[in-house]
């Protein structure tokens, strides 16, 4: 009976044997012929748009405790998402100035561009600025057209203070019911709600004084429009605390613009709660690419040959001697 059973126990394993050398060879001969199956995935293109008009100058935010301008801020946030960004993402990086956005360039793949993307960030500065109003509601359907002209679709994520200038009116506020392409777009709100006045720089960048209260004083009309058109502003300094202009991140109005365009709005002080909110943004499209299969059955080959030479009597011996 022993003998018998020995047999039987021997010509088991070495059916054992062969049957795996034999599913081993067949796992590698498919790993050589690598075949696929088709996924559906998402693809991700993101227009980032940087506010650099004058108001962003103002300093009401810190950095490591301490006080920075909003768009040293921005710029702080704005490397930080690129480094959480995964590959195969696509970004581009506008700016905002006036009633237009420019683009730096088409969304190009944030992995393979990445020092030059960081590189794009850095020289975000209110200098390069071609207007020296803001008109937020008007960059809107500027952004939309470029948009449309980019040869792959795009989220926005917008950081601004929401600081209209010249201040908005019956006469030059655009309605907005109207508009489309906004939808998901991420409002992002940078500065405080404490607020601090606008410093006024010079080409060298240094503090020649604050914008005064009358550089935003309301003055409705025609005359008022065709200024804004031009892209001039009062030219007024002010002299003393009393007749700066205090500039605040304008929440309610931001939240009240994102409503009307259906978008997402959040406040810039948290750079995860940014993430959250381009989260729930529909990617630009999905497309089909195939999966290939090569290294998954090249692992099963492996592990299953691997097996033939793992004995359960030298399994348990192990047990044994890790339990003495």
């Amino acid at each position: 009976m022993k003998e018998w059973l020995k047999k039987i126990k021997s010509r088991s394993n070495l059916d054992s044997d062969t049957l795996s050398l034999i599913v081993a060879i067949g796992f590698m001969a498919l790993a050589i012929i690598n075949p696929s199956i088709p996924l559906k995935h998402n693809i991700y293109n993101y227009m980032f748009v940087a506010d650099i008009s004058q108001s962003m100058n103002t300093v009401d935010m810190s950095i490591m405790n301490k006080p920075v301008s909003r768009l040293q801020y921005m710029k702080h946030s704005l490397h930080e998402i690129m480094s959480e960004l995964p590959c195969g993402t696509k970004v581009s990086i506008g700016m905002f100035v006036g009633v237009s956005v420019a683009a730096s360039y088409t969304p190009i793949e944030v992995c393979e561009n990445f020092d030059a993307i960081e590189d794009t960030i850095d020289h975000l500065d209110w200098r390069a600025g071609w207007s020296g109003n803001s008109r937020i509601r008007e960059s809107f359907f500027n952004l939309a057209r470029l948009i449309r002209s980019f040869p792959e679709n795009s989220q926005v994520v917008y950081f601004t203070d929401g600081e209209e200038a010249p201040k908005l009116h019956t006469f030059n506020t655009r309605d907005l019911g109207q508009f489309q392409g906004g939808n998901d777009w991420v409002i992002v709100g940078v500065g405080s709600l404490k607020g601090a006045p606008i410093p006024k720089l010079d080409g060298k960048n240094q503090l020649i004084g604050y914008w005064s209260s009358d550089s935003f004083g309301l003055q409705p009309g025609i005359a008022q429009i065709s200024e804004a058109n031009l892209g001039t502003r009062d030219n007024v300094v002010a002299g003393g605390e009393s007749d700066r202009y205090i500039s605040k991140l304008d929440e309610a109005y931001l939240k009240d613009i994102t409503k009307q365009i259906d978008g997402i709005y959040v406040r810039g002080d948290s750079v995860l709660n940014i993430l959250s909110a381009m989260k729930k943004q529909k990617p630009a499209w999905q497309d089909t690419a195939d999966f290939h299969l090569k290294w998954f059955f090249a692992s099963l080959a492996g592990i299953i040959f691997s097996l033939r030479f793992i004995s359960i009597k030298h399994i348990k011996q192990y047990v044994i001697k890790r339990r003495k």
